[in-house]
């Protein structure tokens, strides 16, 4: 029985050109204005998502949720917790103008 070519160069099946195809040019880049970020600030949530500023060893509650500080704040959770709370990085941006 003949045996069959393990190393021979197989073409791949091409499907046909499109050469008459036209496309439209890429929109232009808008670069983003950087953005200045304040001072950070501890944030902690409990497990009923309630919100506390910890600042000087006591803890404040705070206005708005972690949900609501990331869609307009830079937020970093950081690993450890403290009284079964989760502390979060907080640092709000600063008008430049």
């Amino acid at each position: 029985m003949a045996r069959r070519p393990t190393y021979h160069a197989r073409r791949p099946k091409s499907s046909p050109r499109r050469e008459n195809v036209i496309r439209e040019a890429p929109a232009p880049r808008v670069p983003r204005v950087p953005v200045q970020y304040g001072a950070p600030f501890i944030v902690l949530e409990d497990t009923d998502k309630n919100t506390f500023e910890y600042a000087n060893g006591a803890c404040t509650p705070f206005a708005m949720s972690i949900a609501q500080c990331k869609k307009t704040c830079q937020v970093k959770e950081l690993p450890q917790k403290v009284n079964n709370k989760t502390r979060y990085e907080i640092r709000v941006p600063v008008d430049t103008e």
